[in-house]
């Protein structure tokens, strides 16, 4: 079994004919958390667009290596059942359909594609409780519509709980900082920090230091103007805290 989870080799890419990612490489092994830091419009978010392989956005140049598979030949529900995670930045709304039975659909699709039998009610229930319990969600959120009437931080907790579920084996978090509460992004972060062992990855991708404060990671890189221009360790979060995104 490889340790590489995750290659990226000049990767380019487009949205409505302007080119967002302008070659892009990155490696990520198992058991590594790796922040991806940057101002607004950078080009963080659109990375994690093309990973998922949301539609609106056309890769140019460049490929994508996912546990051995050629990522961009897959469709999105192909690289989830892989093992592929992303929370989004402003999880939407899905009206009509509970929490129960959005995770029950989406564990029994990975299983159904994995040739597998679906999960069985009780042990479905046993680890939703499990789950919700690590990112302190009230079991009653277990009857609620997905995100309908969530607050901010309540979205964002969501996710994890989503992320915890499905277990995968990269994870890619969109700015699920974003519009957190200290308590909110504890809980976040704590929940992240439980679920990773050292067969699992992240992409952590924030714009803030505060977050890469209780998630540690291995390593840190900054993107600006679609391209990686510094990679290092904790010194390049002191460095971006003291002296801003201008300095590269």
């Amino acid at each position: 079994m490889s340790d590489i989870i995750l290659k990226i080799s000049g990767l380019h890419a487009k949205v409505a004919d302007k080119e967002i990612l302008k070659g892009i490489d990155l490696e990520i092994r198992r058991g590594e958390i790796h922040a991806v830091m940057g101002p607004n419009g950078a080009g963080k978010s659109t990375l994690s667009s093309v990973l998922a392989g949301k539609p609106d956005y056309e890769v140019t140049e460049g490929t994508v290596e996912f546990l051995g598979q050629d990522l961009l030949a897959m469709k999105p529900e192909e690289r989830a059942w892989a093992g592929m995670f992303l929370s989004f930045q402003y999880p939407i709304e899905i009206p009509g359909v509970s929490i129960t039975n959005f995770m029950k659909t989406a564990i029994n699709s990975r299983l159904k594609a994995e040739g597998k039998e679906a999960m069985k009610a009780g042990d479905f229930l046993k680890l939703m409780k499990e789950k919700m319990a690590l990112v302190q969600m009230k079991p009653e959120f277990a009857k609620r519509e997905v995100n309908v009437g969530f607050s901010g931080g309540e979205k964002k907790r969501n996710e994890i709980f989503q992320m915890a579920m499905l277990d995968p084996t990269l994870a890619i978090l969109d700015e699920t900082d974003s519009g957190l509460d200290v308590d909110a992004l504890k809980i976040v972060a704590d929940g992240v920090n439980a679920l990773h062992t050292p067969d699992k990855a992240a992409i952590v991708i924030t714009h803030y230091q505060k977050l890469l404060e209780y998630v540690r990671p291995d390593s840190v890189h900054v993107l600006k103007a679609g391209k990686i221009v510094a990679t290092g360790g904790k010194e390049l979060i002191d460095r971006i805290e003291e002296y801003g995104f201008e300095q590269f």
